[in-house]
């Protein structure tokens, strides 16, 4: 049981790419499942296994399909197919394509990516120009994709957008940072990537999810298990 003051959030593990790292994942209790459906990824899933992951996490978490500047056709094709309960837009999409999704009754939210040189004012100026309650915000780097780059931004940014929107904290968080960045930031919602998946000669194994690790993430996440370092 969590320490009453010690602050919680729920947990997305985005980049799912197998059904044994899903079954896992839902055993630990997960919020939520991120299905990447961006061909520029390593981490892009097919729609067959996607809509097998998706028919198991049904009514258990939450299932979020990934974008990158897909068409508003695209997204709903594969909502369809899928059976997605959420649209995450990643890349550079406009406000309105929110509101579209909307009013066709599928919740999306957006991704804003921080880079290095953000200024509070700047990151809140995009912030405000996206509708609805839900809010991601991600590191940013300069050549870099769009998101899973396993590197932290400067939290103190996301803490007033914590506080005005249901914030969906990432960017280099795993198990031995995410307590630290709950308990300072405040996010509704922590999501990881690289930051729960395997290693083979000390390189990060995009996709390849780490069960000992997605446990002490959504345990620490939780306040209840020490972090794993």
């Amino acid at each position: 049981m969590s320490a009453p003051h010690l602050k919680t959030a729920k947990v997305k593990i985005c980049g799912i790419t197998r059904l044994k790292d899903a079954e896992i994942a839902l055993a630990l209790g997960v919020d939520a499942l991120g299905l990447n459906f961006w061909p520029g990824t390593p981490r892009v899933i097919k729609t067959e296994l996607a809509r097998e992951i998706a028919a198991l996490a049904r009514g258990r978490a939450l299932i979020i399909g990934v974008f990158v500047d897909a068409s508003r056709e695209e997204i709903l094709r594969v909502h369809e197919e899928i059976g997605l309960d959420e649209v995450q837009l990643h890349g550079s999409e406009a406000p309105e394509l929110l509101g579209s999704l909307g009013s066709l009754g599928l919740s999306a939210y957006k991704a804003l990516g921080v880079a290095p040189d953000e200024t509070k004012m700047a990151l809140g100026d995009r912030v405000s120009t996206y509708p609805g309650k839900k809010l991601l915000l991600d590191t940013k780097l300069r050549g870099a994709m769009p998101g899973g780059t396993g590197l932290r931004f400067d939290w103190s940014l996301a803490i007033p957008i914590a506080a005005q929107r249901e914030l969906i904290l990432a960017g280099g968080l795993h198990p031995g940072n995410v307590r630290e960045a709950i308990e300072f930031v405040g996010p509704a919602w922590v999501d990881t990537a690289s930051g729960v998946e395997a290693k083979r000669d000390g390189a990060t194994e995009p996709g390849i999810k780490d069960a000992d690790l997605m446990r002490a993430f959504i345990e620490a996440a939780r306040g209840i298990s020490a972090p794993l370092e």
